[in-house]
């Protein structure tokens, strides 16, 4: 059976060969900071169960301080940007093949699992998402390398030229996940709570009301957090859970996905979600990324606003049977 614990390792294993190539790269002023920041998430996901929560704890502060001290941009040798468009003019639209065999290969292993006997035989039925996503990655890079027929470390090498380009931002979802996390465990969610039912009225009454407070609380609480991962554990304790489901019998898988939904939309709109607004400036190498990040967000916001309506009116009709 394949578990998610075979996804860590393949994951920790890109990792350590990101750590590796970036050691050896010279032309890298900053290799060794790039080398350890790789090297510890290699660490953290083959032996993140093994370390404990204050294991983990230093782990991330680890992480936060190569962060802080400087990644450097490596120059892997790949494929010029000549040589990449010569190649996307000959096959043209099919080199989106590849990216659609990933949500392809996750969608259909999700089914098989859940439909089929056979299915939890082969893939862990409590991680059949994740695990069958990661199946999908190694499949389309197979595929790739039947394809392009490029050298073996090809995909290393524009990995790590990628992941180089966006930096310590790559693992601020993740971060901030944690963060909202910690916020749950502190009892933030309850105090947001508290403050929604004292100032917002018919709270507690009017499925309306509620639904708007869930939607724009996850939507504005993402602006701050920079993340809707990180405000979900808080807005969910805070007003999803205790109003919209138990309260006034919203249906919990639809009243979540929809609320996450609505905090992408705050994502949109906020320079805190650096991990997302501040990549196109990074991956484009745009001379002033402080211009291009607002600018980003000034054209995200007329997308952002009707979406987040959209989620409001959607959640309200669909939530309650």
């Amino acid at each position: 059976m394949i578990t998610l614990q075979h996804a860590y390792i393949v994951g920790g294993f890109f990792f350590a060969a990101l750590a590796l190539l970036s050691l050896l790269d010279q032309a890298n002023a900053r290799r060794l900071g790039n080398a350890a920041f790789y090297a510890l998430l290699a660490l953290s996901f083959w032996a993140g169960h093994a370390l404990g929560d204050f294991g983990n704890g230093l782990l991330a502060l680890g992480l936060v301080l190569v962060a802080v001290i400087g990644l450097g941009q490596g120059k892997p040798p790949t494929t010029t940007k000549e040589e990449r468009r010569a190649s996307a003019e000959r096959r043209g639209n099919m080199l989106f093949l590849p990216a659609l065999i990933i949500p392809a290969v996750a969608l259909a292993g999700t089914l098989v699992v859940q439909y089929t006997e056979w299915g939890p035989v082969l893939i862990q039925e409590q991680h059949k998402t994740l695990v069958s996503l990661v199946l999908g990655v190694l499949i389309a890079v197979g595929v790739l390398m039947l394809w392009l027929k490029p050298p073996l470390i090809a995909p290393l090498q524009e990995g790590r030229r990628l992941m180089d380009s966006v930096g310590w931002a790559a693992i601020l979802p993740q971060m901030l996940a944690s963060l909202g996390a910690v916020f749950l465990a502190a009892g933030v969610g309850e105090q947001v709570g508290a403050v929604f039912s004292d100032y917002i009225p018919g709270l507690e009454e009017s499925r309306t009301m509620a639904v708007v407070a869930y939607c724009i609380g996850m939507a504005l609480f993402t602006i701050i957090m920079g993340n809707a991962f990180a405000a979900f554990p808080v807005m969910t304790a805070a007003v999803g859970l205790p109003f919209v489901i138990l309260g006034l019998g919203g249906d919990p898988a639809r009243v979540c996905a929809i609320g996450m939904l609505a905090g992408f939309c705050g994502t949109l709109m906020t320079p805190m979600a650096a991990n997302f607004n501040v990549v196109p400036a990074n991956l484009l190498e745009l001379p002033d990324r402080k211009a291009a990040l607002n600018g980003v967000i000034r054209a995200q916001i007329p997308t952002a606003l009707p979406l987040l309506l959209a989620n409001i009116i959607l959640m309200r009709l669909l939530a309650f049977p």
